[in-house]
């Protein structure tokens, strides 16, 4: 047994960890530690691959398992905290809505299993641990959105996350961003920021978002 193994599977196992009590706390009401677990599930996420690289211990079970503490983490958890916190007076429709974000996760999680050898220079797709980083700095940051947005942002999230959107890799790589879209994206979260501004942690990731997403559509329609 190569005992080297069990400092990034320990992270990995650390991350659903983190995840699992912040379920617990969503069902206990408490939202301010439930997004603080999520934000502790996405440090822990980010240490076991590095650790693996380090140690050189890099193989196909620490892969898997950490796609399947990823979806626990960055899937279930942040669904069941933004039902708690936002989507309570949906009932069933709101627990639906909160699922779609979990399968929105476990699809870009086995698409990128999958695709592992073939996409590189950039991210397919939002992150799963961002998406769930913009639903944990909303509950965090107290936000107040009426059920309907809220509601749209879920399932939005969980489209994102699946779409073909090209995230940068934050190396320089992927799609180009253009001027023109960053432009109007930074201008929105600009008005958004004036608006809420105790809910600026909420606001920049959404504007990375929308970054993302305003240049994908521009790329479309100028067909770069």
């Amino acid at each position: 047994m190569n005992y080297k193994r069990i400092v990034p599977n320990s992270f990995s196992s650390a991350s659903l960890i983190f995840g699992i009590l912040s379920i617990f706390k969503s069902m206990e009401g408490d939202f301010f530690w439930a997004p603080i677990f999520i934000v502790l599930a996405v440090l822990a996420d980010s240490c076991d691959g590095r650790a693996a690289r380090l140690l050189g211990v890099s193989g196909p079970f620490g892969a898997e398992l950490d796609s399947l503490c990823d979806l626990g983490s960055f899937g279930v958890a942040p669904a069941i905290m933004i039902y708690c916190y936002s989507l309570k007076d949906l009932g069933l429709t709101g627990q639906i809505i909160a699922s779609l974000f979990a399968i929105g996760g476990a699809m870009r999680l086995a698409r990128f299993n999958v695709n592992l050898s073939t996409v590189h220079g950039y991210f397919q797709g939002m992150p799963v641990p961002g998406a769930a980083c913009c639903l944990a700095a909303y509950v965090f940051s107290k936000g107040t959105l009426s059920v309907e947005l809220v509601a749209a942002m879920t399932v939005a999230y969980a489209l994102i996350m699946y779409s073909n959107i090209k995230y940068p890799d934050f190396k320089g790589h992927g799609n180009p961003l253009y001027r023109l879209p960053v432009m109007v994206a930074v201008a929105i979260g600009a008005v958004m920021l004036y608006m809420m501004p105790s809910a600026w942690m909420f606001v920049a990731l959404f504007t990375y978002t929308l970054i993302g997403v305003v240049n994908w559509l521009y790329c479309l329609a100028a067909g770069k």
